[in-house]
């Protein structure tokens, strides 16, 4: 029994070795596990960065109307809006670059003292849009027809600029990365006292710019007599984006 036993064991220990055996020195492997997988090469993030002047406005704008029911306040904020809606088509603002973003009825209340309790004081509606504005030089002047046309109820979150058609300016923002990536890659290569081969690995990151705010515009009341148009600066927007490349080395 104790034979059979040591025999079990001897057999067991054989096939490990001849396991081991199969496996190059150089590249140990325990099941799928590869023990010496390691990046090689020259690793390098490059960057590239374009500045672009805006083609286009967005306007976040809406109508807010607050009355002792929500028949009244509704039907308040409804001209309101049909109003600003007109007065955004007649200014050149195509309907499909108008989208609803927030609407809302919402109850109005007042802490009462006497009775110690909250009361309803009446019912806001608000329903507020984007409006893509394609000629940027108009956005002054449309800003000042959407406060016009809404009067008191007019209310002006912000504005953000973008571009319609950025793909020409990353691949400026590419070639300036690719570029940069090779720079760094060629002096890593010469400190290191290596020669560098081709890249074996490349990836891009785009990094979209945020939308710019410059001033939170607030309507209280329709100007009269009417100003010089809202001044509007779009500025300029940066294009970037990142890339990764490994560089083989001879």
């Amino acid at each position: 029994m104790k034979k059979s036993w040591l025999v079990g064991i001897s057999l067991v220990l054989v096939l490990a070795i001849v396991g081991l055996s199969g496996c190059s020195p150089g590249n140990t492997t325990v099941g799928a596990i590869n023990l010496n997988a390691q990046q090689e090469g020259v690793w390098v993030t490059g960057k590239g960065e374009v500045m672009a002047v805006p083609d286009i406005a967005t306007l976040r704008l809406g109508i807010e109307a607050q009355e002792a029911t929500v028949a009244e306040a509704q039907s308040k904020a409804e001209e309101a809006m049909d109003r600003v809606m007109a007065a955004l088509i007649d200014n050149g603002v195509a309907e499909k670059d108008i989208q609803t973003q927030y609407f809302s009825i919402r109850r109005v209340t007042k802490w009462d003292r006497v009775k110690e309790e909250e009361i309803v004081i009446g019912y806001r509606v608000t329903n507020m849009v984007t409006a893509k504005i394609r000629d940027i030089d108009k956005a002054g002047v449309i800003i000042d027809a959407v406060a016009e046309a809404g009067g008191d109820l007019t209310r002006i979150d912000s504005i953000g600029f973008s571009i319609d058609d950025p793909s020409a300016y990353y691949e400026e923002a590419r070639q300036k990365a690719m570029a940069d990536a090779k720079a760094k890659a060629e002096q890593l290569a010469e400190l290191a006292g290596v020669k560098l081969g081709k890249p074996t690995f490349i990836s891009e990151g785009i990094q979209i710019p945020p939308p710019i705010y410059p001033r939170e515009i607030y309507v209280g009341e329709a100007p009269i007599p009417a100003p010089p148009p809202t001044p509007i600066s779009p500025g300029e927007l940066a294009i970037s984006l990142t890339i990764q490349v490994a560089y083989a080395i001879q």
